[in-house]
């Protein structure tokens, strides 16, 4: 079942701010990855997966 990267966020319990400062990127580029604004780059998918202990075929990905 696939679930937003909001969703996951939240029921890991954790903030914007929070998945900012584990990743080391600011909080404004969590909220382009949570909208599907920011698609550039693959391996952000690949940390919130890794941080939300979720496999990446769970996540869905905003087009």
């Amino acid at each position: 079942m696939q679930m937003s990267l909001k969703a996951l966020r939240v029921n890991a319990g954790l903030t914007q701010q929070d998945v900012a400062d584990r990743l080391g990127i600011s909080r404004s580029l969590v909220i382009e990855i949570e909208n599907g604004k920011e698609r550039k780059n693959d391996v952000y998918y690949y940390a919130l997966a890794y941080l939300y202990q979720t496999e990446l075929d769970n996540i869905r990905i905003p087009v």
